[in-house]
């Protein structure tokens, strides 16, 4: 996915609206919207590596996650991806989960990640990149973000066309 524009509790009726486009690797073979099995993870699915990019769960958790752009990747590290599932999975609050994360961030290549639980208002951003910067974990406030290819509301030439 390569932009995502959210906003985050700014309306009086709608705590989170987000605007989202994939539009990479056009050639990666992917499932379009559904519920997968077990029918608690509704998303798009990576049909090359088992993960997604957006999808929510039946109780009010919802994931994206974007690509770091980097000059070169890893090409046997873990499926980034496998992070949103595994929230979704998981019953953990998104500042626990993102803290866990981080323990093991470097075994990816860059990412952003969102992890949204809208029962109790919580959104967490998680990135591994820069790594000058380490990795880190902060609550999003209120208003409204955009995610590319860098860090969050980050400048960026996809933003400014």
């Amino acid at each position: 996915m390569c932009i995502a524009v959210f906003m985050w509790e700014t309306h009086p009726l709608y705590p989170f609206l987000l605007f989202l486009n994939r539009d990479e690797y056009h050639s990666r073979p992917t499932k379009p919207l559904g519920w997968w099995e077990g029918g608690e993870i509704l998303g798009g699915r990576d049909v090359q590596a088992g993960g997604t990019w957006l999808a929510s769960s039946r109780d009010g958790r919802l994931t994206f996650i974007t690509n770091f752009r980097e000059l070169h990747s890893r090409p046997h590290t873990k499926t980034r991806g496998h992070l949103s599932v595994r929230f979704l999975q998981s019953k953990k609050k998104p500042i626990e989960f993102a803290k866990e994360v981080v323990k093991e961030a470097d075994q990816y290549n860059g990412f952003n990640l969102i992890l949204v639980d809208l029962c109790s208002k919580s959104m967490v951003y998680l990135a591994n990149r820069p790594k000058e910067n380490g990795n880190f974990v902060t609550e999003v406030s209120s208003g409204i973000h955009v995610l590319s290819h860098a860090n969050l509301d980050s400048l960026w030439l996809k933003l400014n066309d």
